[in-house]
């Protein structure tokens, strides 16, 4: 859907530009030699449509996961430490927060993209403390090395 998002303004742009290309912008025009009107009624549509259209799916299909699996940084190869952190949140942490990098949607626990930018440091205290300390989510879910690379990937995507 995101996608389509993305696209539609392009789409609509593109299909206008054919038209005002097509119908002349409005004003009279002189027919063309005939040896070149064939050429500008083939060619012109197909420039319009590689550069409204293809051009736009061909960078939007190029781009491939970025960091968080929401392609925000474009074309960049997440580090080793983000993409274990992502994988880790959604084995521990997807089914009581929501966090759209990660595609959770948990109904528990706050949403993380709500809370804002978060520190890595943050994010330590509140898997070492549970949460707030107030019991509602389990203590020390991952530990060491994990839960830096869990603080890692959550400080790089929520609340963006």
């Amino acid at each position: 859907m995101e996608v389509l998002g993305f696209l539609a303004p392009w789409v609509l742009l593109g299909v206008a530009v054919l038209f005002l290309a097509l119908s002349g912008g409005g004003r009279p025009r002189q027919a063309p030699p005939r040896r070149a009107g064939w050429a500008l009624r083939v060619l012109v549509p197909f420039v319009y449509v590689g550069v409204g259209v293809i051009v736009p799916a061909l960078v939007i299909a190029g781009r491939g996961e970025a960091v968080g699996g929401t392609a925000r940084l474009a074309g960049v190869q997440a580090p080793e430490e983000i993409q274990r952190g992502k994988e880790l949140f959604r084995q521990t942490c997807a089914s009581c927060h929501t966090l759209a990098a990660a595609n959770a949607r948990g109904v528990t626990g706050p949403s993380l993209d709500q809370l804002g930018a978060m520190t890595s440091e943050r994010v330590l205290g509140a898997i070492r403390l549970g949460g707030t300390g107030k019991g509602r989510m389990p203590t020390d879910l991952v530990r060491g090395g994990n839960a830096e690379a869990v603080a890692a990937f959550v400080e790089r995507v929520a609340g963006k």
